[in-house]
């Protein structure tokens, strides 16, 4: 969640005769000359209440301002489901998720959830696997970090927190949430940097930076900055070889913000999950591939010998014993339900057929993106339906910052941004294909950008000219 600051007196606040201009005389009664002359205070609360059909007018005419989720082509996050879902989380808005014993059917929905989701990632004994529900996985992250965390500081009592500082090892291409959970957990961030045509985490580079005091190493399914699958059982034979070595037993975590939620339909027999005796605990974003709106996650662990007892928080004063282990406490159960509903409505079949087409459409979108002949493809949407892609370069008239704010003008938000150490050097752009982006609305993308590029041909030079932090966007 960004921060925001309060308000400004003088620039928030609009004038007297602003907001009445700012008010349709039809919001405020049946009679367009009823005494309602002006538009509340904005920053304010405003002194008196308002009818609910111009409450609803005037922050609907404002968000009409947001921009279109159908073509934002930076989020990972789902931007359409079907209405059926759309009621059940409406009548389901109103139950608070933690509530276990007021609405026992939506915390049975949320434990077959999680029972789904071990089968799914191959426990050897689903029955043994422990996990929650999570408001995305940010948070998931968040408590699988403080498991790991928890557990090294079991094994090592007699030196933490005296003498020894805990560090958690991954490539620097994580997403921001592990650097802001070991900012959070005075957790040492040991990142793996990019290197040459390597833009993920190198299984040997993780080891090397291992030692006793690692609480664990986190492997991502699925980079955000360019789709890719990171090597996780190589990772895992990697860390073998430490422990055979040197007796050091490291634990990895899988982040499958994405990738956990395609790799099990369209890449089977890749090994990533809990058929690697490694990998104690793995994340995922039910609101990303899972196919729900935003506002749910999950975290499983393989058994509960690695949810360290002492983190589980019981409680009684909503009306029975209720185990929790969670960052937040009220939560609606829509997400969840919408989840379990997804499960259902698609099972095994469905889920292939979706994300199967959401890479068929990256796959052909990326071939059409390198046949315009300016850019050259990093990947190609063949792990995560996603693919990133920069400048050639004999092109100088124009930047992908240049290219990024073209296509915004025509409504597509498709992000430019350089790469983390050792690739600053490298700017990209990337698309993320989800689904409802369908090969019509691709060929619309390719349609503008192939009617952009004579105008950026033509450019004498890029217009970006702050190359330390250039950026596409302003929010």
């Amino acid at each position: 969640m960004p921060l925001h600051r309060g308000a400004h007196p003088d620039r928030d606040e609009p004038s007297e005769e602003r907001r009445r201009l700012a008010l349709n005389p039809f919001y405020g009664a049946a009679d367009p000359a009823a005494a309602m002359t002006t538009a509340p205070p904005t920053h304010r609360l405003p002194d008196g209440p308002l009818p609910p059909l111009t409450a609803y007018r005037l922050v609907h005419d404002e968000l009409m301002l947001d921009g279109n989720s159908r073509l934002n082509l930076a989020t990972f996050v789902t931007t359409w489901m079907e209405p059926q879902a759309g009621v059940l989380m409406s009548e389901c808005r109103d139950k608070n998720m933690i509530d276990k014993d007021e609405y026992p059917r939506t915390a049975e929905l949320e434990r077959r959830c999680v029972a789904m989701l071990a089968e799914l990632w191959n426990a050897p004994d689903p029955a043994a696997v422990v996990g929650c529900s999570t408001t995305g996985s940010s948070e998931a992250c968040m408590l699988a970090g403080l498991a790991l965390k928890r557990r090294w500081a079991k094994r090592n009592a007699d030196r933490y927190p005296a003498t020894a500082r805990p560090n958690l090892v991954m490539g620097v291409n994580v997403q921001v949430c592990w650097e802001k959970f070991c900012a959070f957990w005075e957790v040492e961030a040991r990142q793996v940097p990019m290197e040459g045509g390597r833009f993920h985490l190198d299984p040997q580079a993780a080891a090397e930076l291992c030692d006793e005091n690692t609480i664990g190493v986190v492997g991502v399914l699925g980079s955000t900055f360019d789709g890719s699958y990171e090597p996780v059982a190589d990772l895992c034979a990697t860390l073998d070889a430490l422990q055979e070595r040197t007796g050091l037993d490291i634990p990895v975590h899988v982040d499958g913000a994405s990738g956990a939620m395609v790799a099990p339909f369209l890449d089977p027999d890749v090994e990533w999950d809990f058929r690697l005796p490694r990998v104690s605990s793995i994340n995922t974003s039910g609101h990303k591939y899972g196919l729900v709106y935003p506002g749910v996650g999950w975290a499983l662990w393989r058994s509960a010998e690695e949810l360290p007892e002492e983190l589980v928080f019981r409680v009684n004063y909503l009306g029975g014993d209720m185990p929790t282990f969670a960052l937040n406490f009220s939560r609606p159960g829509a997400q969840v339900v919408a989840q379990y509903y997804t499960f259902l409505r698609l099972g095994h079949d469905g889920y292939r057929a979706v994300q199967q087409a959401s890479r068929d459409v990256a796959r052909g979108l990326a071939r059409a993106v390198e046949e315009l002949g300016d850019f050259q493809l990093l990947t190609r949407g063949d792990e995560l339906p996603v693919f990133a892609f920069t400048t050639n370069e004999d092109v100088h008239a124009y930047d992908v910052f240049d290219v990024s704010r073209r296509l915004r003008e025509r409504g597509w938000l498709v992000p430019a941004y350089t790469f983390p150490a050792n690739r600053q050097d490298l700017s990209v752009l990337r698309v993320v294909c989800r689904n409802g982006f369908s090969s019509d609305l691709a060929a619309l993308l390719v349609e503008d950008l192939t009617l952009l590029l004579p105008e950026l041909r033509s450019q004498r030079h890029p217009l970006s000219h702050d190359r330390s932090a250039p950026t596409a966007f302003h929010h």
